[in-house]
């Protein structure tokens, strides 16, 4: 065949991902009669007269096709076969072996030691071209998939950096979220408040503080912004400079009296002063519901905001309980909206509890929720002899046996708990 028509032939042809043959055969005739087909048809074609010489070939750069007799001395081409497959390599490559054997129990051995196809003894070279065709689109989808895989795991790698270095952010959120709850239990007199303050993820939406600008004076909340993570933490961090426990001049529940001493504003007032701010920041479409209540200490007199938040509940002293509140809007929903006030007496032993509705909304085992009165009988079941930090700790832990192992923790929870006892 002259240069002119191999070049057409060439250009006649697409084998695709085969560019390199290796033929194995121990007939030197057999391997040129292969090689010069192949060669014809644009492949560059190496030979070996052995399985050994064969797989001294591969060790370094395995071919795209592998054409091997069955029957050779030596190593045979069954043999050969199970020794390429178990090569340590990247790139798959395409065998097909010789025989004269049709029988299924054979083709069946040859299968199982890794070959792909058989051509039966003597050849035709049509249908040579047509198997090596076969395996070209064979091998042309396994590299494609080969390469899609290789950019997934480049893309995974990627996206477990990315994901380590939100984790760590998200760490270092929590503890600038924790900062912001600086005291979880604190006393006032012989009263006490204590807070309970659990995310459900890194970060989360609730906030729960307390401040008090002189001896007597005390104003307590439970917060809870809509939705939950990265958004509603954020909002947390600016409600907790709003309501500050350190900085009294930055903090609208207070003004300053006569410039010496800071007041109490009604919580009816802070509720529509937040309100207000929220409305008046484009762009924020997140909202808050809030229990926020102030305690004159030397009478027990209590005055309360509920902000769409779920109903404060009361432990008086003999036993009983109540769940004070009207409801109301939540914060930041709507401009121009009142709020009402409630108020109440404690007396000494009376307690308080500020709660979020991670308690209330908590999905059990038995597929319903806690709601209130599953709130107010483990209120009950964990203030026998327990108070401060160990009850609400005592809450926590009733709560995460009850809720359903399926569902888990799906919000945060929190809550504020105060002890009256007596001027």
């Amino acid at each position: 065949m002259s240069g002119a028509n191999l070049e057409e032939a060439r250009s006649d042809l697409d084998f695709g991902a085969i560019r390199k043959v290796l033929v194995v055969d121990d007939s030197r005739l057999q391997r040129r009669i292969l090689v010069a087909s192949l060669r014809k048809w644009g492949f560059d074609v190496l030979e070996a007269e052995s399985g050994d010489v064969a797989m001294a070939m591969c060790a370094d750069d395995p071919p795209d096709l592998v054409v091997s007799d069955w029957i050779m001395p030596g190593m045979s081409g069954l043999d050969f076969c199970r020794a390429f497959r178990a090569l340590d390599s990247e790139q798959y490559s395409y065998f097909i072996l010789l025989t004269s054997k049709s029988e299924k129990q054979e083709v069946a051995r040859g299968l199982d030691a890794g070959a792909d196809d058989f051509l039966i003894k003597p050849l035709e070279a049509g249908e040579l071209r047509a198997r090596i065709s076969a395996g070209a689109r064979i091998l042309d989808m396994q590299r494609e998939l080969s390469e899609k895989n290789r950019l997934i795991e480049s893309a995974l790698e990627e996206l477990k950096l990315a994901h380590d270095a939100i984790d760590k952010d998200l760490i270092q959120a929590r503890k600038i979220q924790e900062s912001l709850v600086p005291e979880l239990t604190r006393e006032f007199g012989k009263s006490r408040v204590s807070l309970l303050l659990k995310p459900c993820g890194h970060i989360g939406g609730d906030l729960v503080g307390m401040f008090s600008p002189g001896v007597n004076r005390l104003g307590f909340y439970s917060i809870d912004v809509s939705g939950h993570g990265i958004t509603s933490a954020m909002m947390t961090a600016r409600l907790g400079s709003y309501l500050s426990s350190t900085h009294f001049d930055q903090n609208v529940a207070m003004e300053p009296r006569f410039n010496k001493f800071y007041a109490l504003l009604p919580p009816e007032d802070v509720a529509e002063a937040l309100n207000c701010r929220l409305m008046a920041d484009a762009g924020i479409e997140e909202y808050f519901t809030m229990a926020y209540a102030i305690v004159d200490l030397r009478n027990g007199h209590v005055k309360m905001v509920q902000a769409g938040h779920p109903h404060p509940l009361l432990l008086r002293h003999d036993g009983s309980t109540e769940f004070l509140g009207e409801g109301g809007l939540p914060i930041g929903l709507l401009p121009n909206v009142s709020f009402h006030q409630t108020e109440t007496h404690l007396k000494p032993g009376d307690k308080l509890l500020l709660y979020s509705d991670g308690f209330t909304e908590c999905h059990l085992a038995d597929g319903g929720l806690l709601d209130e009165a599953g709130l107010r009988q483990m209120a009950l079941e964990c203030a026998a002899g327990r108070g401060g930090s160990e009850f609400l700790d005592d809450m926590f832990w009733k709560l995460t046996q009850v809720m359903s192992p399926d569902e888990g923790m799906g919000d945060d929870v929190s809550a504020v708990f105060f002890e009256y006892n007596g001027p």
